[in-house]
């Protein structure tokens, strides 16, 4: 997963929306899911893999934040800081893994992901990571009854 990302961050292909730059262009450090679930159930926990990229030119030394007040429906579950290290410049990467809850049924943006460097204390806000439709209950118990 980090060598493709590396891969991509080196060789990524111009934005498809007309006059807009891909995230990596405008974002010193981006925060993307791997695979992350288009369905939820309610109150159950989820792990979803995220792949940190540094597409700057320095190495940081970086903290994964999920902040709960941004977080709306699809809220972090446990804690909410993750110590990611010293990444390297230009492509390098770490994975993690955020663990979600969903507090309501419907269809949610995961949001609130912000990246520190705990060097210079400068903060990078995240677009919204995915979007997630939860589902009030799971359709086999409905099925079974």
């Amino acid at each position: 997963v980090a060598a493709s990302a590396a891969d991509r961050s080196a060789s990524h292909a111009p934005s498809e929306i007309p006059n807009q730059k891909p995230l990596d262009d405008v974002y010193t450090v981006t925060v993307e899911p791997v695979s992350p679930p288009s369905k939820i159930a309610l109150c159950e926990p989820v792990d979803v893999q995220v792949l940190i990229v540094n597409h700057g030119t320095k190495s940081l030394d970086l903290q994964m934040q999920m902040r709960l007040p941004q977080m709306k429906g699809v809220v972090i579950c446990g804690q909410s800081f993750k110590n990611l290290g010293t990444i390297a410049p230009n492509g390098g990467s770490a994975v993690s893994t955020i663990r979600l809850i969903a507090m309501v049924p419907g269809l949610f943006f995961v949001g609130g992901c912000f990246v520190v460097d705990l060097n210079s204390g400068m903060e990078i806000k995240q677009p919204n990571l995915f979007s997630v439709f939860v589902e009030n209950e799971d359709p086999k118990k409905t099925l079974k009854q």
